[in-house]
Order: C-alpha cells, then structure tokens, then sequence
C-alpha cells in the first residue's frame, strides 16, 4: 500500500505545483491529515482507497481545466491499481465536488471520508484564507454589498458566474457543516464553522 500512496504523491507533486495557494500541494496534505482522523473512527474504511482519492481528488477540477494534461485513471493505471481499486477511488473523487449543493450521492465510506476531509479544509481558519487566496488569483473582489448570495443553483450558474469572496461564503462554505456525513466530520467542522461566522461578523463591523 504504502509504495503505491508513493508513487501517487510523486505523480501529483508536479500537477498541484501549478495550481494557487487555494488548491496547492499544501491543501492535499491537510486534507490528508484530515480523512486519517476520520479514519480511526471508521475502521470498516478501505484506507489505500481513501489515500489515494485524496491524493487525486483536485487532479480534474474544473477550476483549472485549462491545466489538465493527464486524466485521473491514467495516474491511477500509471501506479499500478487494479481496476476495483481504480473504480473506488474515483467513485470516491465523484462525491467530493460541492457544485452548487448539486453534489452526486455518497456510494461508499471512503466517499463520505474524502469528501467531508476535503470540505474541513474549507471552512474555518484555513477555510478562510484559502477563500482569500484563491478570489485574489481569479482577481474576484473581497466583498460586495450590493450583492446578494443565491440559492438553489444549477451547477453550471454556480460556476458560470464569479462573485465576490464573501459571497462564497455564503453560497458555499458556511453550508458545509451542516452537509458533513461522517459523525467525526461534523464533530470538526462545529468549531471551524463557527470561527467563520466570527470572521465574518468581525468583518461586517470594519466595512460598515
């Protein structure tokens, strides 16, 4: 297991060195950190499928599509997996995108583990400056108050139109913890999600 989780970080290392700070090497390594907590209180989870769709997760978003050059079953198939594990993982991969709210269904444990693994990495502290980081990359304002949140989304109007940073909050992050699947995954997101509203109450009084 391990020689293959090696190899696959390898194969990643130079995708996610193009990416922003929001999505970088450093965001796949805490969402590691995170999916081994939840680990230990799902022991039924298969952990080399939860490693490595952790590992690939980003290798396809949509976000950076002009920066694809390889698919994820090629990686996958580059490192040896046999086709049950390759079909896992990206069974797994397919539960994480938010899009909206429009996300497809949790198959599997190891979806719900990746998937809430990598939305703690969105809220809170780290949520925060990662919504930052990458609004400043795509050139998005910090705020707007003549904007308003929307709700009920496709997932192309999510995507098809680029608000402000903290609209993002609203449209997205601060749903997050209530859409956690695993009963480890809501007990860490309870204290990041409350951290944001803080951050954005503290805000609210500085720009009013």
């Amino acid at each position: 297991m391990q020689e293959m989780i090696a190899k696959c970080r390898t194969e990643v290392e130079g995708i996610y060195k193009k990416f922003d700070a929001s999505h970088d090497l450093d965001h796949i390594d805490r969402v590691m950190k995170n999916a081994e907590k939840i680990l230990t209180a799902e022991p039924s989870a298969d952990e080399l499928v939860v490693r490595l769709a952790v590992l690939l997760h980003d290798v396809e978003d949509a976000k950076y599509e002009e920066m694809h050059e390889v698919t994820t079953i090629e990686l996958l198939e580059k490192i040896g997996a046999t086709q049950q594990i390759a079909n896992n993982v990206m069974s797994a991969i397919e539960s994480v995108s938010f899009s909206g709210g429009n996300a497809k269904d949790i198959t599997s444990i190891e979806g719900a583990i990746v998937r809430d693994a990598d939305r703690l990495d969105a809220i809170g502290a780290v949520g925060i400056a990662r919504a930052f980081a990458f609004g400043g990359a795509r050139g998005r304002k910090l705020y707007d108050q003549q904007e308003e949140a929307r709700k009920d989304m496709s997932e192309s109007e999510y995507r098809k139109k680029e608000t402000s940073t903290v609209t993002h909050f609203h449209e997205k992050l601060l749903l997050l913890s209530e859409l956690m699947v695993t009963k480890e995954g809501v007990r860490l997101a309870q204290e990041r999600h409350e951290f944001m509203v803080q951050f954005l109450h503290q805000l609210k009084l500085e720009i009013e």
